[in-house]
Protein backbone atom coordinates (compact mmCIF):
# COMPACT_ATOMS: atom_id res chain seq x y z
CA UNK A 1 0.00 0.00 0.00
CA UNK A 2 1.19 3.43 -0.98
CA UNK A 3 1.44 6.18 1.31
CA UNK A 4 -1.19 8.02 -0.82
CA UNK A 5 -3.36 4.45 -1.08
CA UNK A 6 -3.04 4.80 3.33
CA UNK A 7 -3.94 8.60 3.56
CA UNK A 8 -7.26 7.51 1.54
CA UNK A 9 -7.77 4.54 3.42
CA UNK A 10 -7.46 6.99 6.84
CA UNK A 11 -9.79 9.53 5.47
CA UNK A 12 -7.62 11.97 5.68
CA UNK A 13 -7.63 15.08 4.27
CA UNK A 14 -3.99 16.70 3.59
CA UNK A 15 -4.13 20.66 3.53
CA UNK A 16 -2.41 22.87 0.84
CA UNK A 17 1.40 23.24 2.35
CA UNK A 18 1.30 26.94 4.04
CA UNK A 19 3.44 29.29 2.39
CA UNK A 20 6.27 30.28 3.94
CA UNK A 21 5.97 33.65 5.94
CA UNK A 22 8.47 36.25 5.94
CA UNK A 23 12.32 35.29 4.25
CA UNK A 24 12.64 31.54 5.39
CA UNK A 25 12.02 29.09 2.72
CA UNK A 26 9.79 26.01 3.89
CA UNK A 27 11.84 23.40 2.69
CA UNK A 28 15.20 22.43 1.31
CA UNK A 29 16.94 19.10 -0.28
CA UNK A 30 20.39 19.13 0.08
CA UNK A 31 21.76 15.88 -1.23
CA UNK A 32 19.25 13.29 0.14
CA UNK A 33 17.86 14.86 3.27
CA UNK A 34 14.97 17.07 3.03
CA UNK A 35 14.85 20.13 5.45
CA UNK A 36 11.58 21.10 6.36
CA UNK A 37 11.13 24.55 8.60
CA UNK A 38 8.66 24.52 11.71
CA UNK A 39 5.11 24.29 10.92
CA UNK A 40 1.96 25.54 12.75
CA UNK A 41 -1.16 24.52 13.70
CA UNK A 42 -3.62 25.00 11.33
CA UNK A 43 -7.26 24.45 11.38
CA UNK A 44 -9.34 22.68 8.55
CA UNK A 45 -10.94 26.42 8.06
CA UNK A 46 -7.38 27.42 7.16
CA UNK A 47 -7.16 29.34 10.72
CA UNK A 48 -4.13 29.44 13.29
CA UNK A 49 -4.84 27.38 16.04
CA UNK A 50 -3.86 29.83 18.70
CA UNK A 51 -3.56 29.60 22.73
CA UNK A 52 -1.98 27.75 25.07
CA UNK A 53 -2.57 23.73 26.08
CA UNK A 54 -3.81 24.19 29.65
CA UNK A 55 -5.57 27.75 28.95
CA UNK A 56 -7.71 28.74 26.14
CA UNK A 57 -6.90 25.06 24.81
CA UNK A 58 -7.91 21.71 26.86
CA UNK A 59 -6.08 18.25 26.28
CA UNK A 60 -7.90 17.23 23.49
CA UNK A 61 -7.52 20.70 21.33
CA UNK A 62 -3.76 20.10 22.18
CA UNK A 63 -3.77 16.92 20.50
CA UNK A 64 -5.71 17.84 17.12
CA UNK A 65 -3.23 20.87 17.22
CA UNK A 66 -0.74 18.95 17.17
CA UNK A 67 -2.24 16.47 14.68
CA UNK A 68 -3.13 19.51 12.30
CA UNK A 69 0.99 20.62 12.34
CA UNK A 70 1.94 16.98 11.18
CA UNK A 71 -0.40 17.18 8.07
CA UNK A 72 0.96 20.14 7.45
CA UNK A 73 4.44 18.46 7.85
CA UNK A 74 3.47 16.22 5.43
CA UNK A 75 1.83 18.35 3.07
CA UNK A 76 5.38 20.32 2.58
CA UNK A 77 7.37 16.79 2.32
CA UNK A 78 4.78 15.80 -0.91
CA UNK A 79 5.05 19.34 -2.09
CA UNK A 80 8.94 19.35 -1.89
CA UNK A 81 8.72 16.16 -3.63
CA UNK A 82 6.81 17.09 -6.32
CA UNK A 83 4.06 15.28 -4.90
CA UNK A 84 5.10 11.30 -4.55
CA UNK A 85 5.46 11.10 -1.13
CA UNK A 86 6.89 7.40 -2.06
CA UNK A 87 10.47 9.13 -2.42
CA UNK A 88 10.64 9.29 1.44
CA UNK A 89 12.68 6.25 3.29
CA UNK A 90 12.88 7.97 6.80
CA UNK A 91 12.97 10.53 9.00
CA UNK A 92 16.10 11.37 11.00
CA UNK A 93 14.91 14.08 13.22
CA UNK A 94 11.55 15.87 14.43
CA UNK A 95 11.33 18.54 16.82
CA UNK A 96 8.10 19.65 18.37
CA UNK A 97 7.31 21.96 20.92
CA UNK A 98 4.32 22.95 22.96
CA UNK A 99 2.67 26.25 23.78
CA UNK A 100 1.52 25.20 26.64
CA UNK A 101 0.92 26.95 30.57
CA UNK A 102 3.90 26.46 33.47
CA UNK A 103 1.95 24.13 34.74
CA UNK A 104 0.72 21.49 32.17
CA UNK A 105 2.52 18.55 32.37
CA UNK A 106 1.38 16.37 29.94
CA UNK A 107 3.81 18.41 26.63
CA UNK A 108 5.94 15.11 25.59
CA UNK A 109 2.42 13.53 25.08
CA UNK A 110 1.22 16.30 22.56
CA UNK A 111 4.61 16.64 20.81
CA UNK A 112 4.78 12.77 20.15
CA UNK A 113 1.29 12.86 18.62
CA UNK A 114 3.22 14.53 15.71
CA UNK A 115 5.61 11.66 14.82
CA UNK A 116 2.80 8.96 15.98
CA UNK A 117 0.51 10.58 12.97
CA UNK A 118 3.53 10.77 10.42
CA UNK A 119 4.18 7.46 11.47
CA UNK A 120 0.58 6.59 10.54
CA UNK A 121 0.15 7.87 7.64
CA UNK A 122 3.71 7.44 5.92
CA UNK A 123 4.47 4.21 7.49
CA UNK A 124 8.21 5.89 8.15
CA UNK A 125 9.77 6.30 11.48
CA UNK A 126 9.10 9.97 11.93
CA UNK A 127 12.08 17.51 10.15
CA UNK A 128 14.22 15.86 8.05
CA UNK A 129 13.47 13.34 5.63
CA UNK A 130 15.83 11.10 3.59
CA UNK A 131 14.35 11.44 -0.58
CA UNK A 132 15.30 9.58 -2.51
CA UNK A 133 16.21 10.77 -5.86
CA UNK A 134 13.46 11.41 -8.73
CA UNK A 135 15.18 9.38 -11.18
CA UNK A 136 15.39 6.20 -8.33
Amino acid sequence: MTVEDNIKKLNINLPAAPEPVGSYVATKIVGKLLYISGQVSINEKGEFIKGKVGEELNLDEGYEAAKRCALNIISQAKKACDNDLSRIKSCVKLTGYVNSTNNFKSSFNLSSRVPSTIGLVARINSNIFIVSNSSG
